[in-house]
């Protein structure tokens, strides 16, 4: 159960003292680039109590990724029921990610990616776990490759939460892994 500690981060369930970095990544224009909108404070607020509900009830979620020598929040990494996506099956559990920008670039994504697949692998029990992104959004694809996942081109889909006015938003690519492929592929 959280919080759950790799060598630089702590991945945790949020605080009060995260609501400006959490308002600041889902209004930043880099951070949002594959996103149709931008949180204002309220929304975004609003969005971080949200998870910090689904955290403190299943004991996982989009956490808080603080790391650990300098107590910073950095964004968050973490593990989702992909229930709000009407176009998955049943119990699809997804993992994602989003940093500050100054954060970009120096293993953090990856390195609490890691901690959270060994989590839903080894502690949920979890067949498989999934990801998506904007079918141009190079940087998540990256990560995802880097963590093991294989693109699943068959099940690439258009989101139904990107509205048409955002057509180049829509086309999202799908990855898996599976606990086997995990398990095999571990140093």
């Amino acid at each position: 159960m959280m919080p759950i500690r790799t060598e630089r981060l702590i991945l945790r369930n949020w605080e009060d003292r995260d609501r400006d970095l959490f308002y600041r990544i889902n209004s930043d224009e880099r951070v949002m680039e594959f996103f149709p909108f931008r949180r204002d404070r309220a929304a975004a607020d609003a969005k971080m109590d949200e998870f910090r509900a689904w955290i403190a009830e299943d004991g996982y979620g989009f956490a808080a990724a603080e790391i650990i020598e300098t107590r910073q929040c950095i964004g968050f990494v973490g593990l989702l029921d992909t229930n709000h996506l009407p176009i998955l099956p049943a119990g699809t559990v997804e993992i994602g990610w989003r940093l500050a920008p100054e954060f970009w670039g120096h293993g953090y994504v990856t390195e609490a990616a890691e901690a959270w697949l060994a989590y839903g692998f080894e502690r949920l029990d979890l067949e498989e776990i999934v990801s998506f992104a904007v079918r141009d959004n190079g940087r998540s694809t990256a990560v995802m490759e880097r963590l093991g996942m294989v693109a699943d081109s068959a099940s690439d889909f258009d989101h139904p939460g990107i509205p048409d006015s955002h057509a180049r938003l829509k086309r999202h690519v799908f990855y898996r892994l599976t606990a086997k492929d995990w398990q095999k592929n571990r140093p």
